[in-house]
């Protein structure tokens, strides 16, 4: 059995370890376009099922006998490119899986529902944290409700350590993380969508061995929200940062840095691209982090009010050299590919993780590669009317 990995970087190269860790899959192709980045992962990735290729997931001619004869391809690049890759990676034979992108880019894969159909193979957006485990364990927890009214969810990925003045570090790219911090954010608030201005609605949070947290709306799990609209009264989506991380990043957003405008005439760089580069200079590289998630769900059970409350809490691996992100991350992505290869998951067509994975299988497998989420129960008795 044959997987592909699309992209070499942190979360491609993390993808590739943990699935050569499978007895039943043979071979793990990774395509990388960046010369310096393939060079590291052959640097730093040795196992007798890989086999590194250069290749530009911009071109589909080239990747066309690369795709042949693959089980599944995960992608690992840029978002943008995922519609026209997950297409031809269907036509290939092949399962599709990526981390996740903005909602004009899952509104292009679900158009090619019809596509994936004909070819009975599954197109799986957003097999991420969040969107990805977060929603799976949303949907798993919601399963346990005879009726939930508010679910919120909490995710973040911090430094262990944090240090002066940023109390931050780039768990992912530069790029996302602005991508996160400039787009409306969708909620259900009285049981509709709602859009909510990023880096708004900031507040504390107590989380146990990082202490005191802000959270604040940022990131938006767009296929989740639109699913459990008329079903939930509340969802809220925030995201977890060290106190002080939000207004941080205001200041930068309020001076046009993260603007798309060029710089002059004379450069094509615009202000945003320059502050990615910024960040990943002052932000980038090795850390040891720390992911967080919470996810909290009230409802009617055994005719009681009660809140089940979902934590994780994962850290770097020093064994492996994986950060907690990366191992949320590409574990989440290989539970799920590997699910397809093995044909465990029947039929064809576009979804979301968490309209399509066996919960118990799934879980099971993230337990297997050493991500634990405790679960616990809070109830209160039913006021009389």
């Amino acid at each position: 059995m044959k997987i592909t990995v699309l992209g070499a970087g942190a979360m491609g190269s993390a993808v590739a370890s943990a699935l050569c860790h499978n007895d039943a899959i043979t071979r793990v192709q990774v395509c990388e376009a960046r010369p310096a980045v393939l060079r590291t992962f052959q640097a730093s990735a040795s196992h007798p099922k890989l086999r590194a290729i250069e290749a530009d997931a911009r071109d589909l001619k080239a990747l066309e006998a690369l795709l042949a004869n693959s089980a599944c391809v995960i992608s690992c690049v840029d978002p943008d490119l995922n519609p026209r890759l997950a297409a031809l990676a269907v036509e290939q034979g092949a399962h599709f899986v990526d981390l996740g992108g903005p909602e004009p880019i899952l509104a292009r894969e679900q158009g090619l529902a019809t596509l994936a159909e004909e070819h009975q193979r599954w197109i799986v957006p957003g097999c991420g944290l969040a969107p990805g485990l977060a929603n799976v364990l949303t949907m798993r927890g919601l399963a346990q409700f005879e009726q939930a009214t508010e679910v919120r969810i909490l995710v973040g990925d911090v430094p262990t350590e944090p240090t002066e003045p940023f109390n931050y570090r780039l768990a992912h790219s530069a790029e996302k993380l602005l991508e996160d911090y400039t787009t409306p954010v969708h909620i259900l608030r009285e049981g509709k969508n709602e859009t909510i201005d990023p880096l708004t609605g900031v507040e504390t949070v107590e989380v146990e061995g990082l202490g005191t947290m802000e959270a604040f709306y940022a990131s938006d799990l767009t296929m989740l929200v639109h699913a459990l609209e008329g079903r939930l009264q509340t969802l809220d989506v925030k995201t977890l940062r060290y106190p002080g991380h939000a207004h941080q990043m205001q200041f930068l957003m309020a001076l046009g840095l993260a603007d798309r405008q060029t710089l002059d005439v004379r450069t094509h760089l615009s202000y945003r691209d320059v502050l990615a580069r910024r960040l990943r200079q002052r932000l980038g590289g090795t850390y040891a982090d720390t992911v967080v998630v919470r996810i909290e769900i009230t409802g009617e059970r055994d005719g009681r009010t009660q809140t089940l409350t979902y934590d994780l809490v994962d850290r770097f691996d020093e064994a492996t050299g994986l950060s907690a992100m990366q191992r949320c991350t590409a574990f989440t992505a290989v539970t799920i590919a590997e699910l397809l290869a093995a044909k465990q998951i029947a039929g064809g067509g576009v979804a979301p993780p968490e309209q399509l994975v066996p919960m118990d299988r799934f879980f099971d497998a993230l337990a297997a590669r050493g991500i634990t989420i405790q679960e616990r129960w809070t109830a209160r008795e039913a006021v009389a009317a």
